[in-house]
């Protein structure tokens, strides 16, 4: 397949150890701007290269491949999602693709926990008026947060990502797990977390705290949504280390505005890096960088698992995580 050295294409920084190990399988290309490519960028990246190994900051849409003959074989993605990829489109082009399932898992698991804390705890509040030299002393009544142990925890979509905050938050922090996905735990699993499926609905009516584990498809989109709301406890509290445009954003503004929710925790929005107008005044929001995998180890990790699939492609083997086989 490949009779000359392959080229392969980053389109933005990876870590310097894996890119120094990418360029031992081929001529590597890397986007040193570390911004995100242009449309046209991409496209020439895919008639130019034999694999691209694109990020969730590279959409690629149906029309990005339409009318291409592509050099590119694999788009080898930089993370687990794939909702930036019109994977119907890249395989009707011959282009495979591939991710990085499961070496994200403890690591977003654990920032949607950081979330869920930090929302509760309304510790983002705090630390800008400690900042803003706003803090006038200790109070009986300043800031007073929910406590988080022992709550009920409703958890839409019980893959890897789910089960682990389930573990942790189950284990950690004595909560009762309620969950909600299209297939249920094994019975081993059931009862090592005490957890309940529940319909939807069920779910966000009895949650102290629902947080999104789900994939992005069409089938998600504005899952939660100004009805999800309307369902849910004055209490509780949304996390979302998912998938932006799993929620309704401008239902979410109304939602806290109203009081029909106490806050909420984000690290994930449906325009990255643009912002729903409003949340950015809602204090009782939480707001951080889309940083779920955001660990050395983490990030390491997934660029060897799309290393990996480099090497399978280039050694004509079966690809470790293909998203769709041609």
């Amino acid at each position: 397949m490949f009779e000359q050295r392959a080229k392969i294409v980053l389109t933005r920084r990876w870590p310097q150890q894996i890119e120094r190990r990418m360029a031992q399988l081929g001529e590597l290309v890397v986007n040193t701007t570390d911004t995100p490519m242009r449309p046209e960028a991409l496209r020439a990246a895919l008639l130019e290269a034999d694999v691209v190994c694109p990020t969730v900051t590279d959409f690629m849409p149906r029309e990005l491949f339409s009318d291409l003959q592509p050099r590119a074989k694999l788009l080898a993605n930089f993370g687990v999602g794939f909702n930036h990829i019109d994977i119907k489109a890249a395989a009707a082009a011959g282009i495979q693709v591939t991710n990085t399932p499961g070496v994200l898992t403890d690591a977003t698991a654990e920032l949607a926990l950081t979330l869920m804390m930090m929302s509760a705890r309304r510790t983002g509040m705090g630390e800008r008026q400690v900042r803003r030299d706003q803090w006038l002393g200790w109070s009986p009544t300043h800031l007073l947060g929910t406590q988080v142990s022992g709550k009920k925890l409703g958890i839409i979509g019980m893959g890897r990502i789910g089960t682990a905050l389930a573990h942790k938050a189950r284990h950690g922090l004595g909560m009762q797990i309620i969950y909600n996905s299209p297939s249920s735990l094994d019975e081993d699993a059931a009862r090592r977390l005490s957890a309940q499926a529940l319909p939807l609905s069920s779910l966000l009516e009895q949650a102290d705290f629902v947080s999104l584990h789900c994939p992005a498809k069409a089938e998600t989109r504005h899952l939660i949504d100004h009805k999800a709301f309307e369902k849910m406890r004055p209490h509780a509290h949304l996390i979302n280390t998912a998938r932006g445009d799993i929620v309704d954003e401008v239902a979410l503004v109304q939602a806290l505005k109203q009081g029909q929710i106490a806050g909420a925790g984000l690290d994930v929005y449906a325009a990255e890096p643009q912002l729903t107008a409003g949340l950015m005044e809602l204090e009782q929001v939480v707001l951080l960088p889309h940083m779920g995998s955001a660990t050395v180890e983490t990030r390491h990790a997934m660029g060897l698992r799309a290393m990996e699939n480099v090497q399978a492609l280039l050694a004509q083997r079966p690809l470790l995580d293909p998203v769709v086989k041609l």
